[in-house]
């Protein structure tokens, strides 16, 4: 099993509680279950002072008023460890450790009270006497803050508020802990802690010496083994512990699985809560300097509310400030501004003022702080780029439909009929304009085809286009005002056309429903949102790497999708050789006719 730390604290709340709980520690008194063989060692503490003395003298010398009548006078921590972490290979031989083990959890536990406490630690008293070594610590519970007595305020006082502390207080033992192989319990766990007086009652009870006393199952003078075992397998005391023993294996096995849970729950919920503190101090980083403090540190003193100094008067108000005296009348908001203003200096000296002052943490802060807030105004107050499509040049139009027709394959009637939707045109440089719109039909974007010269292969999106948000897409099939029912996507606006001519001339009609053709070349431009409800999807990217693998991402994205793949390198290449088949049918005919004149 695993090795659980162990830490439990008590209230001394007088000082007969003080020297009672020393007679016990100390061995001042007989202990029934303590080895007067092994020698106890204090780890922390005068040896020649009583207990009772040494609270006495702290409380008098760090605090500046009487305690109250109900105050805790001294708080006693006791640390171990489960008996799992001092002898591994046999935890039920009480009384027997491994030593290294012992001495590493005697100094890690000593540093631990040292770095949590200091010298409000007055005792620290190691027991190796007994079935486990553990540590019995004293402190004084001194209130830095206030130099009073406060139990409260260092462990928590009743109820919830000391839950939580003394939660943490045990994740932090733990944690100390931790290198050594020790774990801490399950949070929250309701076990406790039988007393030490208990224990030795129970032991010495009556019903327990009671079972070894019942003279029915023990063997008659003249009885053999055989006969005896016989006897006593029949006997209903023993069936019934039989049973017992049966139930308890049981219920150790389906506690020993729980813990196991358990224990992972825990290590899970401790990871949680380094990345939940761990983000809690990054967003401290990520907060600004308090002006109050970079106000002090410029010299300024707080009159009336107001900062003033070197001619200035400021009101601070959260992030902002306001200079009232006469010659500013000025207000702004930030580190950076407050130093800029003050120093009368420029940016790059006040993060150095500030990097002297609060360190190169510091000023990282305040400089994000300073570039968030100018990211903000800007993005409030400035107008947003608006995009506008390149110029149509209708002259050009001749050269860009012949492109799209002789090179291309595209039927004229189908050309012109995006031509007369405004879907594609030809600018000043002779480029086939892709218009592109997002789902309000408006345009935000285009995508660009040279067809000028033979060889021309410049393609590319115009400036200004907004990608995620716009696409070229066309419909055909169903009615204008009836949502569609199914969608193709591909590669490009030339293999969007292609598909669409090649789906109209095989079937030989419109689409039935209404069907979108998109053209989507990455799939982070993919409209996922818009896209989820249409039942009928098809993938129709080029059947290459690249395709497949963009492919596999949109069907993720959209479980309903299905691949298509061309024959040829891509859809337009498949509608070429579709004409190419179609021309070579229609020769094969006319020979066919012209033989059987």
């Amino acid at each position: 099993m695993v090795a659980l730390a162990i830490l439990r604290v008590e209230k001394l709340k007088s000082f007969g509680n003080v020297g009672g709980s020393e007679k016990h520690t100390a061995r001042l008194q007989d202990t029934p279950n303590a080895d007067p063989q092994q020698m106890n060692l204090r780890l922390i503490g005068d040896r020649d002072r009583p207990l009772e003395e040494i609270v006495k003298l702290k409380i008098q010398s760090s605090t500046k008023h009487k305690p109250r009548k109900d105050a805790v006078l001294c708080s006693e921590i006791f640390l171990s460890a489960s008996p799992e972490y001092f002898r591994p290979d046999d935890p039920s031989r009480a009384g027997e450790w491994d030593m290294q083990r012992m001495k590493k959890f005697a100094s890690t536990s000593k540093i631990w009270l040292l770095e949590n406490y200091g010298d409000k630690c007055v005792r620290a008293e190691l027991h190796l006497d007994e079935a486990t070594p553990h540590i019995h610590a004293y402190i004084v519970p001194i209130n830095d803050k206030t130099q009073q007595l406060s139990h409260k305020a260092m462990f928590g006082g009743d109820g919830r508020a000391a839950s939580i502390k003394l939660s943490k207080l045990q994740d932090s033992y733990a944690a100390a802990l931790a290198h050594l192989g020790i774990e801490r319990g399950v949070k929250g766990s309701k076990a406790t802690h039988t007393k030490v007086k208990e224990y030795y009652h129970a032991v010495n009870s009556e019903p327990l010496t009671a079972i070894w006393s019942n003279q029915q199952l023990a063997p008659t003078p003249s009885e053999s083994a055989v006969t005896y075992i016989a006897r006593i397998q029949q006997h209903e005391e023993f069936q019934a512990i039989n049973h017992q023993l049966a139930d308890r294996k049981f219920m150790q096995e389906r506690l020993s699985r729980a813990e196991q849970r358990a224990r992972a729950s825990e290590r899970e919920r401790q990871q949680l809560e380094k990345r939940v503190q761990l983000l809690e101090s990054q967003t401290q980083q990520l907060r600004d300097l308090p002006l109050e403090n970079v106000a002090w540190e410029l010299g300024l003193h707080h009159d009336h509310e107001r900062w003033r100094g070197h001619g200035h008067i400021i009101n601070i108000d959260g992030s902002k400030f306001y200079d009232f005296s006469p010659k500013e009348q000025k207000g702004g908001g930030g580190a950076i501004d407050l130093v800029m203003h003050v120093n009368q200096c420029n940016y790059r000296q006040a993060i150095c003022w500030l990097s002297d002052r609060f360190g190169e943490v510091g000023a990282e802060r305040a400089a994000y702080a300073h570039t968030r807030k100018m990211t903000s105004d800007i993005i409030h107050t400035e107008p947003r780029p608006q995009f506008t499509l390149r110029v149509e040049n209708q002259i050009n139009w001749t050269g860009v439909e012949r492109y799209l027709t002789q090179k291309r394959g595209i039927p004229q009637n189908f050309v012109e009929f995006l031509h007369s939707r405004g879907l594609v045109y030809a600018d000043d440089q002779h480029n086939a304009v892709f218009v592109m719109r997002n789902f309000d039909a408006q345009p935000n974007g285009a995508f660009l085809r040279g067809t000028r010269a033979e060889n021309n292969t410049f393609k590319g999106y115009q400036k200004g286009t907004l990608r995620r948000d716009g696409w070229f897409y066309f419909d055909l099939g169903g009615q204008p005002t009836e949502k569609a029912e199914k969608v193709v996507l591909c590669k490009s606006p030339i293999d969007a056309m292609s598909f669409a001519v090649l789906e109209y001339q095989v079937r030989g009609s419109l689409p039935p429903n209404k069907t979108l053709y998109m053209a989507i070349d990455d799939p982070k431009s993919l409209p996922t949102e818009q896209l989820q409800n249409i039942p009928n999807v098809k993938v129709a990217f080029d059947p290459d790497d690249a395709g497949n693998a963009a492919a596999r991402v949109v069907m993720e994205l959209l479980p309903q999708a299905k691949r298509l793949k061309c024959k040829g390198a891509n859809w337009n290449q498949e509608l070429f050789n579709y004409w190419r088949q179609l021309k070579q049918q229609q020769q094969q005919q006319r020979q066919d006719k012209e033989l059987e004149l």
